[in-house]
């Protein structure tokens, strides 16, 4: 058996205020834990975790379950989250695939 995993406290904080906006939103809609569950394609335990904010909920997850009640993950804009990762696309396209360590280190002492 593997040790527990251990998050940082700024990534608990982020699950645990995604977890409490999807729990609102879901309230608001009137929308009952077994509708959402349905919905999303997922149990109701897992709808539990997701709004209490358990990091080891799996990401796609908890971001489809956001979209479906329309919180958003990073933008209100939606066509912001599509500039923003073509600029992500396009800074990756120049950046070097693969990071390897100097297989020695160069003496350019001169």
């Amino acid at each position: 058996m593997s040790p527990p995993r251990t998050y940082s406290p700024y990534t608990l904080r982020a699950t645990r205020l995604l977890g409490a906006q999807i729990r609102q939103a879901r309230r608001e809609r009137r929308w009952s834990t077994r509708e959402l569950a349905e919905r999303a394609g997922i149990t109701r335990p897992t709808l539990h975790n997701i709004e209490q904010g358990e990091p080891t909920v799996g990401l796609g997850i908890a971001f489809e379950t956001a979209a479906l009640l329309g919180v958003p993950l990073f933008h209100e804009d939606r066509d912001r989250l599509s500039i923003d990762a073509d600029r992500t696309r396009e800074r990756l396209a120049v950046l070097p695939q693969r990071i390897r360590k100097p297989a020695r280190d160069v003496d350019d002492d001169f």
